[in-house]
């Protein structure tokens, strides 16, 4: 079988290549599924992720699985081949969560998957879903389906953990138009249009900013409830709770203002302005009932003249980053196109 070395930091990793075509033609013998497991020295854990993975599904043609590892020091590429993985990419060195999530879905594509479902190598999700987790993508009712751990009712949380992780799933809410009730999730599965949308921008992590994103392309995003195993060691993607919440707060915020530039710079501009009309009317109203003697209220003047130039400048700035927004709108579309259309060529030659 013809292979396909991928690189990636210096280091190469063969792939087998399978045969792959336009989604657009695929039959259910046709279809496959990729599982892709990023991982960062899970060699321990690897083991039981694989053994809980299926590999046939109703209404599939093919299961395999795909692990990224990303720059690990242990034995996790051994232990991949050893438990029967299909296809395996590596990282010279240690590039992060979101990293490795992109890796995943840039490979996954050119193998050909129709669907991608992503999970963790921790053992923390159950495969017993995946079959549940596609339903709704192989019945055309879903783009997106994220599996809703209902952090509420997770006693390995604590309360603090609990309350932080509804607070930041509702402001995801809010800011994507979409429904998702677990937004830092990553069991999660995609469909190939949607994963030829998504690009993660961020180095962090790439939960929230998939679904802002999903939201704002017009994706339909699903959620399915799951019980997922307790994993006793400590989070290596952040260093505590409020950490977290600083580093996701951030993303939540940049990509909104990425796809919702005006609307952000009015919601800071707005403040300013009517603290500034506040202002001004105020010296007015004094002015003309003659409470106003010479240079009296004069500081009115001042500080809401000011707040009203710099609320118009901010309504500027927000006018031009709309206009970047729809530039920035058309090259994602070229990317798009782009993709999906050497992705087919590279199809059709085989």
């Amino acid at each position: 079988m013809q292979g396909l070395w991928i690189i990636m930091d210096d280091q190469s990793v063969k792939l087998a290549k399978q045969p792959a075509y336009p989604i657009a033609n695929l039959h259910q013998q046709d279809l496959l599924l990729i599982i892709q497991i990023p991982c960062f020295n899970e060699a321990d854990t690897l083991p039981e992720v694989m053994a809980d993975l299926p590999r046939s599904l109703p209404g599939v043609g093919r299961v395999e699985i795909l692990v990224i590892d990303d720059g690990s020091t242990d034995n996790t590429v051994e232990v991949a081949r050893r438990c029967g993985v299909q296809h395996v990419v590596s990282h010279g060195f240690n590039r992060g969560l979101a990293a490795a999530y992109q890796t995943g879905i840039d490979t996954a594509l050119r193998l050909g998957a129709a669907i991608i479902v992503n999970t963790d190598g921790d053992n923390q999700y159950p495969g017993s879903r995946i079959g549940d987790l596609i339903a709704p993508i192989l019945s055309n009712q879903a783009d997106i389906v994220v599996g809703d751990r209902q952090p509420h009712t997770l006693q390995h949380f604590s309360p603090t953990k609990r309350l932080l992780q509804w607070v930041g799933s509702w402001v995801v809410r809010l800011a994507s138009g979409t429904q998702v009730p677990d937004a830092t999730s990553g069991f999660r599965a995609l469909s190939r249009e949607a994963a030829l949308r998504q690009i993660v921008l961020t180095r962090f992590s790439y939960t929230l900013e998939t679904i802002i994103q999903a939201g704002k392309k017009g994706l339909r995003v699903a959620h399915l409830p799951i019980m997922v195993n307790p994993t006793p060691r400590q989070s290596r993607l952040h260093k505590g709770n409020w950490n977290f919440v600083q580093r996701q707060a951030a993303i939540i915020l940049r990509i909104y203002m990425l796809y919702e530039p005006l609307r952000t710079f009015l919601l800071l501009a707005t403040p300013m302005l009517l603290a500034g009309v506040f202002l001004l009317a105020r010296f007015l109203y004094f002015y003309f009932t003659l409470q106003t003697a010479s240079g009296r209220h004069i500081q009115s003047v001042l500080i809401g003249g000011t707040l009203i130039i710099v609320g118009f400048l901010i309504v500027v700035v927000g006018i031009l980053a709309d206009i970047s927004a729809t530039q920035r709108a058309l090259l994602e579309e070229l990317l798009y196109r782009q993709r999906k259309a050497e992705l087919e060529r590279d199809y059709s030659r085989e």
